[in-house]
This record gives C-alpha cells, sequence and structure tokens, in this order.
C-alpha cells in the first residue's frame, strides 16, 4: 500500500522524467517513436524509483531501452535540477520496459481468432 508521501514523489517524477526523455528523444531526431511512462513505483524509503516504459512501436523498444539506460545518470542529475526544491534526494532510477500493450494486442488477436491455435 503506498502513502499519500510515496503518491505524490511518483506522480513528480512521472511528470519530469517524461519532459526529459521526450527533449532527448527529439534531439537524438527518434521521429517516429511514442515514448510514455505508464507507471512509476517508489519504495518505502524512497532509494528507489522503477520506471515502467511503454515504447511504440514495440520493434524499437530494445534500442530506446539500451539508450535510456545509458542515459540513467544524466536523467537523475536533470530530475534533481527540476525538483530542487520538491525532493531532498533523488532516488536511484531503474528502468523497465512495459510490454502490457503488446500482450493485449495478443489477447485481442485471439479473441478475433486472428491467432488460432487449433487451426495451426
Amino acid at each position: 500500500m503506498e502513502t499519500t508521501r510515496q503518491k505524490k514523489v511518483s506522480k513528480l517524477l512521472q511528470k519530469d522524467i517524461a519532459e526529459i526523455l521526450q527533449n532527448k528523444l527529439k534531439k537524438q531526431g527518434n521521429h517516429g517513436v511514442l515514448l510514455s511512462i505508464t507507471k512509476v513505483l517508489v519504495t518505502v524509503d524512497f532509494s528507489i524509483a522503477k520506471i515502467f516504459l511503454s515504447v511504440f512501436p514495440s520493434e524499437m523498444s530494445q534500442q530506446v531501452m539500451g539508450e535510456v539506460s545509458k542515459m540513467s545518470s544524466r536523467i537523475r542529475h536533470e530530475v534533481a535540477q527540476k525538483a530542487k526544491k520538491q525532493l531532498r534526494k533523488v532516488p536511484e532510477l531503474l528502468f523497465f520496459l512495459d510490454d502490457s500493450l503488446d500482450y493485449i494486442e495478443k489477447i485481442e488477436d485471439s479473441l478475433k481468432g486472428l491467432d488460432n491455435p487449433l487451426k495451426k
């Protein structure tokens, strides 16, 4: 169960990291890639933040996740600059791929009969 403070920090991190990542993608020239932060989970002691990213198209997800992982220390620094009045210490940022959209798409295809295992 998340506390009110955890929820506030999660929302703050989600907003700031989304802005930073969108700017970085524009500067790198990755046009046609949609990156969104689906969820941010902060530990009770505020030392670690798990950030779940959704990437569209999903073929680019591994490349984008690699770039984001390389930039995690710079992203943390930029978050610290943006949120220095609200946060005493910025948590360590861990990025994970949220593949729930792919999972939902597979279920929809199965329900529509496009991926019928009996016809294979």
